[in-house]
């Protein structure tokens, strides 16, 4: 029955998401849906520790009711410019 309610509020774009953003590498990820923000709070631990591990960096978290159409958004534009920059990450000065 919960993944029925869930499912049901995601399509209608009333679920809980959390809402990850980090700026190395320049992506926003969404994790869920949730039926309720006490629930999308309790899973956020996992997701931010999993991004640790990997390596992120200015790691942000919101919770929120949305409708992600992706769950992983890559800037890679915005990536590449920042790390094409002269004296940092490139070992220029």
């Amino acid at each position: 029955m919960n993944e029925l309610l869930t499912g049901f509020l995601s399509s209608i774009g009333l679920a809980w998401w959390v809402e990850i953003t980090t700026d190395s590498p320049r992506c926003v990820y969404y994790f869920g849906p949730f039926p309720n923000k006490k629930m999308a709070q309790s899973h956020q631990s996992g997701y931010l520790e999993d991004l640790e591990r990997e390596g992120a960096t200015n790691i942000k978290i919101m919770i929120k009711r949305c409708k992600p159409s992706n769950l992983t958004i890559y800037d890679e534009k915005a990536d590449a410019g920042f790390n094409k920059m002269p004296g940092v990450l490139s070992g220029q000065y």
